[in-house]
């Protein structure tokens, strides 16, 4: 038994790590300290605090914690553990995609240039991060209509590799260095001038137009045409990047954000080479009570952590606790200083501004989003309520779906909707125990016995709340399945099946034995067809994990005159390898797609009998 306050005295004074876990052993919040000691102790110690953590200090049965060398080591280590775990308390950062760069592999003999979203040290050049693949793709078409550098991934070494060129030579976007006849020296020409754009634009366009003014004056009409379409079309790509400062090169991102009730907006502005090239916006979760500096640290550390680029400087509206850690931490993943920075005045301080009120506005369109859908899955819920003449309307519904493969690895999902609006912490996933083959009407009442025994249990608080509503994917059969179980346990919880068409898509439900059609443009049919694929969704997807385990990698692989078919078949037969190793030649040979000598083979390997 996990005494806490004798943990508490154990503790060390030393920076690092610790996790808070509920009754059921689940990370429920990850923290970082300068002293775990300290820290640690105070939430046991001190009544002052938000009501969030207020609410995780009543749900902590134990805790754990990892030492660190340093608070860096201790920032970096409890953002992996965030996350890895996404633990209930902790302000998490909704998306954390990775943005895309423009890559130039200048260590080829012929470079290609290309779109990636990750950087690597080998020896190519990188431009970006840019905010979306749209300006990527942009940029990329322009570069190769102007320099007709190559964007395939061939191996050249200045000899012929094709019988004929790619499309792109015939369109005139590449000079087919695949086919061994171009000049390595010219080609590369070019490339040191895609190069150039990339890095700083505005030189290579003041270049060209020197170049144009020089031709003109000479009487070259045609090549001065061509310097002019040129700088047509890297001004494009310019005009679509705001200049912030045409002083400064050094890359910065911008950032501000605007703080709701449940959730909180972070917007960004990228400035590369003195201009905004975009800017992308981020949404946290889980922030009641906190501080806007807290928010902006946790986003700070989550988003800096797993993007690969971090630039030189970064503005922010506020100070942050721990602002010198961060910078440390930072500092050392770019391999440079970086600075994190408050504007006071001036035009970091209009671009914060500017940032703040452009997260205002995305949070108040999310915010209307919300409420729309809430309004919308409570009017499908009350036509629910109707269609099916309830007493309530039934906020929690739980719906559940039997997956299986050949009749093997029978799984089956339990997906919860509150108020409309899925509530993933709640889904379970059940691996079916005490059923062999392909049989859902045992598999289903396996799954609601197991789910309603462990809610009337004491030790599972995640199922100890009941649903108004249970749904079935399936029809007459595997609902009435479900009716048995309920009523056998003595409760009056409403079971309603939900039906497919010939091409799988939802049609209706069945309730007290009856099918019930719905329209597809009324709110309850989408609210229904929501759910059932969902529900299908889950299962499916637990289904081929256990199937990757499993399945494919088993004792059954090693054996002679065994493929895919006959593993299939016996796992089938048989539900699972230590069964098959209890069966002698001739149940093995009955086996569809066994034979004599396949089944000797089988039997021989696992009772060792040399042949």
């Amino acid at each position: 038994m996990f005494n806490i306050q004798e943990e508490l005295k154990k503790l060390p004074d030393s920076p690092g790590v610790y996790q808070m876990k509920n009754s059921l052993g689940e990370i429920i919040y990850v923290g970082k300290a300068k002293n775990l000691k300290k820290r640690v102790r105070q939430y046991f110690q001190s009544k002052n605090h938000i009501a969030k953590i207020q609410a995780m200090i009543k749900n902590i049965s134990e805790f754990e914690y990892i030492i660190t060398d340093n608070e860096v080591e201790a920032l970096i280590l409890e953002a992996n553990y965030i996350k890895k775990y996404r633990p209930k308390y902790n302000t998490l950062l909704r998306d954390d995609k990775q943005y895309p760069y423009i890559k130039i592999s200048v260590q080829e003999k012929y470079p290609r240039i290309y779109k990636v979203r990750e950087v690597k040290r080998d020896g190519a050049k990188y431009f970006g991060p840019y905010p979306s693949a749209y300006a990527v793709n942009d940029i990329i078409e322009t570069i190769g209509r102007l320099y007709k550098i190559r964007k395939c991934s061939l191996k050249l070494d200045g000899t012929k590799k094709r019988q004929r060129p790619c499309m792109y030579y015939y369109i005139n976007r590449c000079t087919a260095p695949c086919m061994g006849n171009v000049d390595e020296e010219e080609y590369r020409a070019e490339v040191d001038k895609a190069t150039s754009f990339l890095t700083g634009g505005q030189d290579i366009i003041k270049s060209l137009r020197e170049k144009m003014i020089k031709a003109s004056e000479n009487m070259d009409y045609e090549e001065a045409a061509k310097y002019r379409d040129q700088i047509k079309a890297l001004e494009v790509i310019s005009e679509k990047q705001k200049i912030v400062s045409a002083n400064s090169y050094i890359d910065q991102d911008i950032i501000g954000s605007a703080i709701g009730i449940d959730e909180a907006c972070i917007q960004i502005f990228f400035v590369r080479n003195g201009k905004i090239i975009g800017s992308e916006h981020y949404l946290l979760t889980n922030i009641e009570n906190e501080s806007r500096e807290k928010i902006i640290e946790s986003f700070l550390t989550q988003f800096y952590t797993g993007t690969v680029y971090i630039p030189k400087e970064i503005y922010i509206e506020t100070e942050v606790e721990d602002m010198e850690v961060l910078e440390k931490l930072l500092s050392e993943k770019r391999g440079n200083k970086v600075s994190l920075k408050v504007p006071v005045k001036g035009e970091k301080s209009m671009l914060v501004k500017m940032t703040k009120k452009n997260a205002l506005e995305i949070l108040e369109k999310g915010s209307e989003r919300i409420r729309r859908r809430i309004d919308e899955s409570m009017k499908a819920l009350e036509e629910l309520k109707n269609i099916l003449e309830l007493e309530e309307i039934p906020k929690r519904i739980e719906a559940y779906d039997i997956s299986n493969i050949q009749g093997l690895q029978s799984v089956g999902s339990m997906v919860v909707f509150e108020k409309g609006i899925p509530n993933k912490s709640n889904y379970r996933r059940f691996r079916i125990k005490t059923v062999r083959g392909p049989d859902d009407y045992k598999s289903m009442e396996e799954v609601l016995e197991r789910r309603i025994n462990r809610g009337l249990g004491q030790d599972k608080k995640a199922f100890n709340k009941m649903p108004d509503l249970i749904l079935i994917d399936g029809g007459k059969g595997q609902t009435n399945i479900a009716e048995e179980v309920v009523k056998n346990f003595g409760l009056n919880i409403p079971v309603c099946g939900m039906i497919k068409d010939d091409k799988h898509t939802t049609r209706g439900l069945i309730f007290g034995n009856k099918e019930i059609e719905l329209n597809k443009r009324d709110l309850v049919y989408k609210l229904i067809y929501r759910i059932q694929e969902e529900a299908h969704r889950f299962a499916l997807n637990y289904h081929r994990n256990l199937r990757d385990k499993t399945l494919f990698k088993s004792e059954l692989d090693n054996i002679e005159n065994i493929g895919e078919k006959r593993k299939i078949n016996l796992l089938k037969e048989f539900g699972s390898v230590e069964n098959i190793k209890t069966k002698k030649v001739e149940e093995l040979s009955a086996v569809a797609g066994m034979n004599k000598r396949a089944a000797e083979s089988v039997y021989n390997y696992f009772n060792k009998i040399e042949k």
